[in-house]
Parts: C-alpha cells; structure tokens; sequence
C-alpha cells in the first residue's frame, strides 16, 4: 500500500479512538468540564501531562531545530525539560493544595483582586492563543504532505477534531484522549530512531548510537566542507548572552504555562500530583533523550540524499517530490551547473529545508516502510492536537471560570458556565485557525514566544505568591502589567516591524528572561511600597509553603 493509504488509515483509526474517548468522557458540570472530576490517576495523568507538553513544537519542530542549529539547537533541549523539573518541584504541589482551577484563578484568590485575575485572564489567553497557533501550523503541514491537501483544509478538519472532543468531553474528555495521543506519538517518534540508529551505526539503542558512533564526527566534516561550522560547535548560530536568556525563558516559562498546571488539579490530592509530575518527567524524558540522536541523524541523511544530485535525481525521490509541492522544501540550481548545492550563504543556496519538515520527512529520506512513514504523520497529528486542546480549555475556563463566573454572575448554574465554556471554546477555535493559517514563525519559534510571555508574565507572581506572604495586589498587578507589555512590544518589534535586537542582542524568543526579571523587580518593590495584605491571606501563604503528602 501507498504511503498515503496507510496515513488515510492510521491517521482515520487514531481520529476514530479521539472521538470515541470524547464521546465516552462527555461531561455536565463545571468539575469534570475543568479539572475533570480530580479522579484522574497519576500515571494516566502523567502521560496526558506529557502529551500535553509535548507539542507539535517537540515533536515536529524542536528535532528540525537541533538538526539546523547543531549544538546551539541544545536550548529548547535544556529549556523546555529543565523548566518542567522547575514546574515539579517548585510550583505544581503548591499551586494543587491551593485548590483552584486554574492560574487567574490562583491570581485573583491569592491576591484577592478581581482586577488582578483579569490581568492573569488577558495574560492567559495571550499565551495560549500564541501557543496554539503552533499546534494549528504542525497540524496543516502534516496534512498538506501526507493526505495531499493544502495547509488551510488541514487546520480546518484539525480544528473540527479538536473542537469535537473539547466541547464534548472538556478536561475528563481531553486528558483520556490524551493518554492515547502519548502512546501514539511517543511509538511514532522512537521507531524511525530507532530504524535509523541501526541503519547508520548498528546500534538500535538511538542514545548509545548517538554517544558511541562515528556519525558526528563525520556530520562536522561534510558541514565544515559546506562552509558550515561544525555540527558540535557552541555558539556558532547564537551568541552565548542569547543562548542563556532563550534558555531561561522557555524554563521559567515552562513554569507558569497555564494548561500545563491545569493538570496538577485533575488528579485526588497533593501526593497524588507529585506521583503524576514524576511520571510526567519519566514519559517526557523518553523523548527528549532521543531528540538529538534524530536531529543528527536526520541532517546526515537530508545532506547525503539532497547535496550535489541534479535536480532531475532529486525531483525523481518521490518524498522530494511531494514535499517540494507544499513549498515547505525547495530547489533552484542558482549557479545553472545542474547540480544542487547546500550552503550556508543564502545567495549560493540552491536547496531550503524549512526546519518543520525534517523529523516527518526522516522515515522517507531513510527508505522506511510506508506504514513507519503513516505512523509518524499520526504521531505529528496527536502531538499538535493534545496540547491544542488543552490550551482552548485554558482560554475556555480562563473566561467562563475566571470572568463570567467569578466577576459578573456568581450564582450561574452548572449547566450555565459549562455552556459559556464551550461557546468559548468555539470562538477560539476561530481564532486557532487564523493563526494556523498565518502563523508568524516556525512552530517552535512561535511556541518560544508563548514561553516568553508566560515567563514574562505569570512566573513571578506565582513563585511571590508562593513564597513571598509580603506581596500583594498591587504589587502583582504592575509586575505582569510591565512584563507582559515590554515583552509583547519587544517580540513584535523584532518579529514584525524589523527592529534591531537592542538588548545585547538577546532574541525575540529570548527576552521573556527581561521580562520576568523586570516583573519581579516591580512586583517587590510595589509590594513593599503599599500596605501588606491581610492577615488571612499571609497566613495562607505561611499554609501553602508546608504542604502535607496526605490530603
């Protein structure tokens, strides 16, 4: 069978168990609609957790980074698991005794200002809303390749999927339907690592095969002959400033994203919330551990199969061929030699690899079975459907939680706020789908400034909330104000307007780091300037910083 025939059939069979789990988890009140009924038990919660971490952005994006990137690609690497240790230890037990559903929610209770909850509400929906539009670009170049549609119906019937088990079955819907995503997506990743391991070295074992081969060596070799720096070279693509603050951002952002520490409230108690980050951490760790191996792999094999072939050869290779037709891979003999060349100046280049393409197009560069070739377009689909959904219930609870229920009308029905939150849901499915069809960057360009904002914005005020019993509203309200908004103006000054990176040249995707550090100096001196909060609420704080294993 065709590749084709075999993504129609896994891609159909694994869309068919989505909504069959959303069906059975369809739900009616406002507690299994938001945190699921908190009976979620902590490995199933630990692997929804994963995939909802692990997004289109880990999956498609973050090997394709690496790959460019070398060495200075390691950043997402160490950001993005660092930053959920961070989350671990730090926050998530703490932020669960607390008891809320959500981080405006923790906000406006800790703080006890309604106008402090909006802020985290506008913060919320800003990150999510910049996150998803990542999930919604890896889904349509998934099925613009695999299914021969355009990007644009590709967001389309993700968007409908999505929406589907969002509305229906709310978190009880989403985390089960995110425990099947894990296990598809986390076969799909490690079997082409694992074939190509084997293919290249004659280790199966992608960690070991990556450590103990030849292969870097020889990557540093053709990459210095094309006028490249060494694959293994630090610093060569980043400078050292920007490398440790995009570091930090994508960390501390981790930290305070919102849909991420939703799932600390879907499991009974605390103990049981340490149980799932842990298990979390094990399930995540599976593929973050074997990203590098394929980042390298992949850009050994694309070079071997793409540089110094005619265009004729190249446009023979059926995978070339098809993905050439999404203009996600593209050829142009500049120097009419008839042959392509891969370099790194951009006025010699003849052949661009858009970053996103790399890990989906590995299994066809390596000559896998068409059914390997099926599975991780399926696997690419759950990684950027389960982290989407999980981000329209935060914009969802964010506003029927945090705004209708808790500000304009506190005695609405169950049936009420459930029903508000799936017409939200709706209404950010809309915009989900704008920003999938013009998405301003990569998908993990796009998630980094997600990150950015979220470390910018609520990663201060949750650790001084936390920690910190002297910090009160006002405080917090000025500390995300200035963070979110010099962050936001920094990153659509660089994206879009074509400002010059002013701070010692620290990226768009790595100015989150200011950005907290300025919310953290505003938040403790506004703190220290006004009047200290209650006595109840610094008796709380004193509460949450001993939590008990058992509650």
């Amino acid at each position: 069978m065709s590749v084709e025939l075999w993504t129609i059939i896994l891609v159909g069979l694994s869309f068919a168990l989505y909504i069959y789990i959303g069906w059975q988890s369809r739900v009616k009140d406002t507690k299994d609609f938001f945190i699921a009924g908190q009976g979620i038990p902590s490995i199933a919660n630990g692997a929804a957790t994963a995939a909802d971490w692990m997004s289109a952005a880990s999956f498609i994006s973050m090997a394709g980074l690496i790959s460019t990137l070398g060495y200075d690609g390691s950043i997402y690497l160490m950001g993005w698991t660092g930053g959920y240790v961070l989350l671990a230890l730090l926050l998530a037990p703490y932020l669960r005794k607390f008891g809320k559903y959500t981080v405006p929610d923790f906000v406006g209770e800790r703080y006890k200002s309604n106008l402090a909850r909006l802020v985290a509400v506008v913060a919320a929906i800003f990150v999510s809303l910049t996150y998803v539009a990542g999930q919604m670009r890896g889904v349509g170049i998934v099925f613009s390749r695999f299914l021969q549609v355009d990007i644009n119906t590709g967001v389309i019937i993700g968007i409908v999927i999505v929406g589907f088990f969002a509305v229906l079955g709310g978190m009880k819907g989403i985390t089960w339907t995110q425990v099947a995503q894990y296990c598809i997506l986390i076969f799909a990743y490690l079997i082409p690592a694992i074939a190509l391991a084997f293919i290249l070295t004659g280790n199966p074992i992608p960690q070991l095969a990556f450590t103990f081969s030849d292969v870097a060596d020889n990557l540093n070799k053709i990459q210095t002959d094309l006028g490249f720096a060494q694959y293994t070279q630090p610093f060569a693509n980043k400078t050292m400033m920007d490398v440790l603050f995009i570091t930090i951002a994508l960390m501390v952002g981790t930290a305070g994203l919102p849909h991420i520490i939703v799932r600390f409230y879907t499991v009974p108690n605390v103990r049981a919330a340490r149980f799932s980050a842990g298990w979390a951490l094990l399930f995540i760790a599976i593929l973050y551990t074997t990203a590098p191996a394929l980042s390298m792999f992949a850009r050994y094999n694309l070079i071997q199969s793409l540089h110094n072939h005619t265009v004729e050869e190249v446009r023979q290779l059926d995978w070339a061929n098809k993905w050439e037709k999404t203009k996600l891979l593209t050829f142009e003999d500049k120097n009419k030699d008839g042959k392509l060349q891969l370099t790194r100046k951009k006025e010699t280049n003849e052949i661009t690899i858009d970053n996103d393409i790399i890990v989906l197009s590995t299994p066809e560069v390596a000559k896998l079975a068409p059914w390997v070739i099926a599975l991780v377009a399926a696997g690419g689909l759950a990684a950027a459907l389960s982290t989407a959904s999980g981000l329209l219930l935060v914009i969802s609870s964010s506003i029927a939680h945090d705004v209708y229920y808790r500000i304009f009308d506190s005695t609405a029905s169950e049936e009420k706020r459930v029903f508000v939150g799936r017409t939200v849901v709706g209404f950010a499915l809309v915009l989900a789908g704008y920003f999938g069809v013009n998405p301003p960057g990569f998908v993990s360009q796009v998630v980094a400034f997600a990150f950015g904002l979220a470390a910018a914005s609520f990663f201060p005020v949750i650790v001084l909330g936390i920690f910190d019993k002297r910090t009160n509203a006002e405080g917090a309200i000025a500390g995300m104000l200035t963070g979110f908004i010099f962050t936001i103006i920094y990153i659509i000054g660089v994206k879009f307007t074509g400002m010059t990176p002013w701070f010692f040249g620290v990226s768009a995707e790595g100015i989150g780091t200011l950005g907290m550090i300025i919310n953290f100096i505003v938040t403790i001196t506004v703190s220290r300037c006004t009047p200290p909060p209650a006595a109840d609420i610094q008796a709380l704080v004193e509460d949450l910083r001993t939590p008990s294993f058992e509650e």
